[in-house]
C-alpha cells in the first residue's frame, strides 16, 4: 500500500450545487407599520396617508423592503396597495411580510433562472453551511426544483451528508 493520500469527494461524481452563490445583491430594509396604527392597534386611512405624503420614500432606493405590522393588528389590503404605490418607484423589491419571506421571494427569482436539467441523473449535494443567512424555505424550494431531475439528492457537504432523496427508492422505503 503507498503511502498516497487520495481525496475521494474530489474524484466524486457529485456535483454540489450551493444556494450561497444565488445569493441576490442588495441592501434588505423592513418597514415596519405598527407606528403608524392609533393606540397600537388601529390603522387610520386618513393619518395614514398623512405620513405617506410627508414620508422620505427616496431612502429605499434600490432597496430590497419587507413591508409587515409586527402588532397583532387587522391591516386592511389597500394599505399594502398604497404603500407599494410609494415604494414602487425607488426600491428593486417590495415583499409584504417578513425579512425572511422577502429573501425567500428574492432567492426564487434567482432559482428561476438556473436550468436545472443540468441535473439530470447526477447525484446532487444541497450544500448546507453558507456565510449567508438563508431562510429554510429556499433549501425547500431548491429542493422542489431539483426532485425532477436528480439520481441522488443530499443535504450537507460532500464529505459528511443527510439522504434525502433516491430516484429509485423514494423517500418512504429510504426511512
Amino acid at each position: 500500500m503507498s503511502g498516497e493520500i487520495i481525496n475521494r469527494v474530489a474524484n466524486s461524481p457529485v456535483i454540489t450545487f450551493r444556494i450561497e452563490d444565488y445569493y441576490p445583491e442588495g441592501e434588505r430594509v423592513t418597514l415596519d407599520i405598527k407606528d403608524r396604527l392609533f393606540q397600537g392597534m388601529i390603522l387610520r386611512e386618513r393619518e395614514l396617508r398623512a405620513w405617506v405624503k410627508e414620508h422620505d420614500w427616496q431612502q429605499y432606493q434600490d432597496k430590497h423592503v419587507a413591508l409587515l405590522c409586527s402588532t397583532d393588528a387587522l391591516i386592511q389590503t389597500w394599505a399594502w396597495m398604497l404603500l407599494q404605490s410609494q415604494l414602487q418607484p425607488y426600491a428593486r423589491t417590495v415583499v409584504v411580510g417578513s425579512p425572511d419571506e422577502l429573501e425567500t421571494s428574492l432567492f426564487r427569482q434567482e432559482l428561476d433562472k438556473i436550468d436545472f436539467s443540468a441535473y439530470q441523473d447526477r447525484p446532487v449535494v444541497l450544500k448546507g453551511c453558507s456565510s449567508k443567512k438563508i431562510p429554510a424555505a429556499v433549501y425547500a424550494e431548491a429542493t422542489r426544483r431539483l426532485l425532477p431531475y436528480v439520481k441522488k439528492l443530499s443535504f450537507g457537504e460532500p464529505c459528511s451528508t443527510v439522504p434525502i432523496y433516491t430516484r429509485s427508492v423514494g423517500l418512504r422505503e429510504q426511512e
